[in-house]
């Protein structure tokens, strides 16, 4: 006989109308439980012969996910749609993951060739390191499925309730000032849990970040499990720091430090241990929209103390207690620019990739010039932008010429440097605004406001309440609304301010202002020149806003004082996977 779902209660002789229907949760839950995804390929090619009209609600909704494969917006978003999500169209969105943001030239190619056969020549690069394609056939994804094997590249896991592509620096082996290289770290955590049926059945989706950079590029603070490389000033040994339980989304929450040293030959124990911890508690598979680790803190009492006692458990072993580390100052971590890398005579160039879009044309001539000038190897930054490695010093002059010459820019603003912007409603369900266009024009608009404008500045823009964008760690972070105007729903942004990771780390305010997307740029142009008249000498934008009310900024974002503007609350259940 099989199994009612979880939660289930059902007695001899209730009439099927007086049970209770499956919570989402439940539903999820029993679905997971009948099927690894993983495991059931052959489906997909089953899918693939027969088309989309044969594929059942349980894989469009649930198991594609585990294969990096969402159903596609029909550009209208949440507001196209019922409860809180918008209607899809018969493709699909497909992420491609890069461990460490490390990609071949050749790759970066079968990836062109991918987006312009079968993607209407549209890439994106995500805040995971990831590529993503937009505008999937069912019938195409064998073929694709098969390109990307062919050249070491893979979709598993980049959705769904599974560990997503593990961060790391892109500099990782190459960054002159780096702790030490934790790129084979990355790719062993990869190998350990991606595909494995101990780990394709995860209350939610699950974050890991491994660095051993200095800036921590890869946001350790807003994954669930961050691990950043320390130098013990003592023994002079290099362990890692460990965090766990960051997340944004609607209830952001910058993940705490535990009192531990972690030896690198102990880091894939401690993913493993913490993974298991995750994977196993109940208490995160009741409510969909609170199955993320850091809901052990946020509403279970967790401490950082009880966590670390449940992981040493887990381990066998106890950890040895935390060393001083020196968290990191105010900074893009993007690697943006030409700057020498640790080998003698060789340096790199990071290249701003506006709102992380790219078109097929451009990646083979970014492939191109990785092998002209460097060895062939590009990264992925979690700023959705590229960096090419490993060129001559000599020939640092004629490369950032031909960077030129390819539309790109190396001496970016930084406005163009410094945002980032979610895949939107253009291809979200659950999106409120467009944001890629939107983004590019805004950049555009304040680079010819303000020009010469060098300060710090972080802006992130994102489509709706559940910070796809990373809107909570942005100096200026813009959260997609509707508004009337002449009787019509028009997009608009509600502001946010103050955001930031590192030595002082901090979630940004929503501070009462709301104005029609059109009147984006005028308003981040009061705000700046405000700072710029008013700062102290050396203060930077995050410490000149700290010291301010939400009202004086409000005013400042406006022009004059007004009224706070309520901020909506999240127009539906927080999405599955469309970030990163």
């Amino acid at each position: 006989m099989r199994r009612p779902p979880l939660g289930f209660r059902v007695s001899r002789g209730t009439p099927v109308s007086e049970v209770a229907k499956e919570t989402k949760a439940q539903r999820v839950e029993r679905l997971k439980r009948e099927l690894n995804p993983w495991a059931a390929y052959s489906e997909i090619a089953r899918f693939a012969r027969e088309g989309f009209e044969a594929i059942p609600p349980e894989w469009l909704g649930t198991y594609f996910r585990w294969w990096g494969i969402y159903t596609q917006g029909d550009g209208v978003g949440a507001v196209g749609g019922k409860g809180g999500e918008g209607k899809a169209v018969p493709y699909f969105m497909l992420r491609i993951r890069i461990p460490n943001g490390i990609l071949t030239a050749a790759q970066l190619r079968v990836l062109a060739d991918l987006t312009e056969r079968h993607a209407r020549g549209v890439a994106d690069l995500t805040v995971r390191q990831n590529v993503q394609l937009h505008w999937v056939r069912i019938e195409d994804l064998p073929t694709i499925f098969s390109a990307l094997g062919d050249h070491g590249l893979s979709s598993l896991g980049t959705c769904g309730d599974v560990t997503r592509n593990i961060t790391g620096c892109p500099l990782a082996g190459l960054d002159a000032d780096e702790i030490v290289d934790a790129s084979p770290l990355v790719h062993a955590a990869t190998a350990m849990v991606n595909g494995s049926p101990e780990f394709y059945n995860l209350p939610r989706k699950y974050k890991v970040s491994i660095t051993g950079c200095r800036v921590w590029c890869s946001y350790p603070e807003i994954n669930d499990v961050g691990l950043t490389a320390v130098r013990d000033a003592y023994t002079g040994h290099v362990g890692y720091s460990l965090r766990v339980g960051g997340g944004l989304s609607t209830q952001p929450h910058l993940a705490p430090r535990l009192n531990a040293f972690v030896r690198p030959d102990q880091v894939l124990a401690v993913v493993k241990g913490v993974s298991e911890i995750f994977r196993d508690s109940d208490a995160l598979r009741q409510n969909r929209e609170k199955a993320r680790l850091k809901f052990l803190f946020l509403d279970h009492g967790w401490t950082p103390d009880r966590f670390l006692d449940a992981l040493q458990a887990r381990l066998g072993f106890p950890l040895d207690p935390a060393v001083p580390e020196s968290l990191p100052e105010e900074s893009y971590r993007d690697h943006v620019g030409i700057h020498p890398q640790k080998q003698a005579g060789l340096v790199y160039a990071g290249l701003p990739i506006l709102r992380g879009r790219l078109v097929p044309d451009e990646m083979r001539g970014l492939a191109g010039l990785a092998e002209r000038f460097g060895t062939g190897e590009l990264r992925t930054t979690t700023m959705q932008n590229l960096v090419i490695v490993n060129v001559p010093q000599t020939r640092a002059r004629e490369l950032d010429r031909a960077i030129d010459r390819a539309g790109f820019r190396l001496d970016a603003s930084p406005f163009r440097r410094g945002t980032v912007a979610c895949t939107g409603s253009e291809f979200c369900k659950l999106a409120l605004t467009e944001t890629k266009g939107f983004a590019r024009w805004l950049v555009e608009d304040l680079e010819a406001r303000l020009p010469g404008f060098q300060e710090h500045v972080r802006i992130n823009v994102t489509g709706c309440p559940n910070s796809c964008g990373q809107h909570w760690i942005a100096d200026i972070g813009i959260e997609g609304k509707k508004i009337k105007m002449d009787g019509r729903l028009v997009d608009a942004y509600y502001f946010c301010v103050g955001g930031a990771v590192g030595r002082h780390q901090a979630v940004a305010r929503p501070v009462g202002y709301r104005v029609p997307a059109s009147a984006v740029p005028e308003a981040v142009e009061r705000l700046l020149r405000a700072y710029l008249a008013e700062r102290r000498p050396d203060q930077s934008f995050r410490a000149f806003c700290a010291a301010r009310t939400d009202e004086e900024l409000r005013t400042f974002l406006a022009g004059e004082p007004v009224a706070a503007a309520t901020r909506d609350a999240s127009p539906g259940p927080v999405p599955h996977g469309l970030e990163g």
